[in-house]
């Protein structure tokens, strides 16, 4: 929900809807272990905005690297369509490192310009998807993305104050302890091992993009993408066909994709060798 008015009919200052956002996320946090921390701090931007859900994804330079948080199911299924697609908001706010606003994912001008996406996000329940690039000094780390299953924009008020809560995630991410008690400073360097957790579950997908780029003498980038295109022609996501690349139960053909399973499918103890096809 919307922060309410400190009291009465008085309308709460800028700064001190800013001190209660920052307060609300730090509360959210405080005492938790690292791995808890960063759906916390999901969860409470939930709390302070009239959205369904959050996540924050992680960049690598302008592509998405990895989900940080998701405050539920929906929110890291969006996050993980944004990845396998390589195409949504959440990728346009990394590349132009400013806020992108989805209204309406059911109609012009929202839908037509991620056309696959909105649909992915409108089957998931998602009508309206709002991203927000984090970083410092005009590097985009990552972002903040909000959805919600109605459509609608965000009030001027709602905007004002999503943007303070991505500052604060912002800050999470770099340093969320730095300042608090020594003895919770002993968590200080869990933000570096919340970005290694968040990396782990992708580390999989440079590992199969590796192997497809030797066995199809393929680019990175076209080794990606023929991933990305057998996922989304089997409903899947890319970290679910890289784990398959990697135990060997599946090999992407030279040929374009489509032909059927069949011809991507090997035994489990192939070597990934050419010589078996």
């Amino acid at each position: 929900m919307s922060v309410d008015g400190a009291g009465g009919d008085r309308e709460p200052s800028a700064t001190e809807e800013r001190a209660r956002v920052t307060e609300m996320l730090a509360a959210a946090a405080k005492g938790l272990s690292p791995d808890d921390v960063p759906q916390a701090l999901c969860r409470a931007c939930v709390e302070l905005l009239p959205v369904t859900g959050a996540s924050v994804s992680i960049a690598s330079g302008p592509t998405v690297r990895a989900t940080w948080c998701a405050s539920d199911s929906t929110a890291a299924r969006l996050a993980e369509a944004q990845y396998t697609l390589g195409d949504g908001p959440c990728q346009s706010a990394i590349e132009r490192a400013a806020a992108v606003l989805a209204d309406d994912l059911t109609k012009a001008p929202d839908a037509g310009r991620w056309p696959v996406f909105a649909h992915e996000a409108v089957e998931l329940g998602v009508r309206a998807v709002f991203s927000l690039p984090l970083g410092l000094g005009g590097a985009t780390i990552g972002t903040l993305d909000l959805y919600r299953h109605t459509p609608g924009a965000l009030s001027s008020r709602d905007l004002r104050i999503a943007l303070w809560a991505r500052d604060a995630v912002t800050f999470a991410l770099m340093n969320l302890h730095a300042g608090y008690d020594a003895d919770e400073r002993a968590s200080e360097e869990g933000v570096a091992s919340w970005m290694e957790a968040s990396e782990a579950d992708h580390s999989e997908v440079y590992q199969a993009v590796g192997m497809v780029m030797v066995q199809l003498n393929l680019g990175p980038e076209q080794a990606l993408d023929r991933m990305r295109a057998r996922a989304f022609a089997q409903g899947r996501t890319v970290t679910e066909v890289a784990h398959d690349i990697l135990v060997r139960t599946l090999r992407l053909g030279s040929e374009t994709e489509g032909g059927g399973e069949d011809a991507g499918r090997r035994d489990a103890g192939d070597d990934g060798r050419e010589g078996g096809r």
